[in-house]
């Protein structure tokens, strides 16, 4: 999934003024995912204008095809790429179509089971489109329910990955750029290929690079300083970081920055001094022009790039 400019913006402009991103990305699963279920009840007519009869081996033969991709195949089955790979420790499209017709057969013996069982519950999903109408019967439409219940979930995590990993970068940049830090003490185009994977570098006067971590952690999501730590990382970055945490940052000799409060990122300030960077102060009272003007700059630099 690719984070749309405009939620990423959003996203480091709600960080950065110590708001709750979340619902950012909260509109951004609701979005895809509905998106999702449209896509995949047009299949459903796309099959009944082809007089396909809508039946367990039309879904077999035609959401469960070997033509999809794997993690649709998957989804459809009502399975994720994730659960395939921890049980056969591969995700080879072979593998991913035995696992996703196995599970699906189990699938159908389960909602046939519940259907014996309560044999006065009905349910019917009627759809229409272009003048057609398509009915799913009860177990065509329970199917159905588990597979959309497994999109969203899939959908669901990739959002939440997404928005940590597609953001790490703008966030560090637009901090940088408040502070008026010259481009060439961040220019990521100057790190080597070898170390592209890590969130950012500073770069120091005398041309070392400072590693840097970037997590939106959340309230009530902690998580330890392993990472920083294990990574070798200079400077630690995040929305939330717990007291323990700070000490074990500090006893290790990471710096660390917490973005909770509407003006904080100020604290980068004290990083950049300790790391010998040159920047200047941000003007009493400018603060919100400021980080404005830096969103502005950064975004549209990141987007022509894109193009």
């Amino acid at each position: 999934m690719r984070l749309p400019t405009i939620v990423a913006r959003e996203i480091v402009e709600r960080v950065l003024t110590g708001k709750d991103y979340r619902p950012a990305i909260v509109q951004l699963i609701d979005t895809e995912f509905l998106n999702y279920v449209i896509e995949f009840f047009k299949r459903v007519v796309d099959a009944k204008i082809a007089e396909e009869k809508i039946t367990e081996d039309w879904y077999r033969k035609y959401m469960l095809s070997p033509e999809l991709p794997k993690e649709q195949i998957a989804t459809n089955a009502g399975l994720n790429l994730k659960t395939i790979q921890n049980s056969r420790s591969t995700t080879q499209k072979q593998i991913v179509l035995d696992e996703a017709h196995r599970h699906y057969e189990r699938l159908r013996q389960i909602v046939d089971e519940l259907i014996q069982d309560e044999s006065s519950f009905g349910v019917e999903i009627t759809l229409s489109f272009r003048r057609v109408s398509v009915s799913l019967d009860v177990a065509e439409s329970l199917i159905v329910i588990n597979a959309l219940a497994v999109a969203r979930a899939a959908i669901r995590g990739g959002a939440w990955s997404t928005a940590g990993k597609q953001v790490e970068a703008p966030l560090m940049e637009t901090l940088c750029v408040l502070h008026q830090v010259p481009k060439r003490y961040f220019d990521q185009s100057q790190v080597p290929a070898s170390e592209r994977e890590t969130d950012f570098f500073l770069i120091g006067t005398n041309g070392e690079h400072y590693r840097c971590e970037v997590k939106l952690l959340g309230r009530g999501n902690p998580e330890s300083a392993d990472a920083p730590l294990a990574r070798n990382a200079k400077v630690f970055v995040a929305d939330t970081i717990s007291d323990t945490m700070k000490q074990q940052l500090s006893n290790a000799g990471i710096l660390w920055v917490e973005l909770r409060g509407a003006q904080d990122w100020m604290q980068f300030a004290a990083v950049l001094s300790q790391l010998g960077i040159p920047h200047r102060k941000v003007p009493a009272g400018k603060e919100a022009q400021r980080l404005k003007k830096s969103l502005d700059a950064v975004f549209k630099a990141r987007g022509s790039s894109a193009r």
